[in-house]
Formats: structure tokens, sequence, C-alpha cells
């Protein structure tokens, strides 16, 4: 989104901007109430090998299947 005033925004940008702001404060006011829900847990070395490989591999500019596929895949239309 481009740095507008609210006043040069659109309704849609603004209902973007706001709905963030939201999403982004209840979050953050949840973790500091309840805690980080995945702290002291610990990562398998085969999940974190893959995920390692699956960011260098979005940082090479790969991207994996189209969410449309995958969705008519498993039947979920």
């Amino acid at each position: 989104m481009t740095e507008n005033t609210i006043v040069q925004m659109t309704q849609d940008e603004f209902k973007e901007m706001l709905e963030s702001v939201v999403e982004e404060t209840v979050e953050r006011k949840l973790i500091e109430i309840l805690g980080e829900p995945d702290e002291g847990l610990e990562i398998r070395s085969e999940v974190r090998e893959r995920l390692l490989r699956q960011r260098e591999e979005v940082a090479r500019g790969k991207r994996g299947r189209p969410l449309e596929d995958v969705v008519r895949e498993l039947g979920l239309e």
C-alpha cells in the first residue's frame, strides 16, 4: 500500500489498513496475556531442515503449488 494519509485512502485501503492494525494489536495483546504458545517446544530436526530448505527455495524465487490446485486436489471446493 502506498503511504497515503487517511483522507487520500479509498474505503478499501482504509479498511485493509484498519484490519491489519486490529489484527496485529489483538495478536500482540493475546501473546502478552497468554504467553507465546510455542515457547519451550522443540522442533524435530527433520522439520527444521525442511523449513530451512523451503526458506532457501523461496529466497531463490521458487514458489510452491498454487493454492487453487491444492484445494481442488483435496476436494475442498
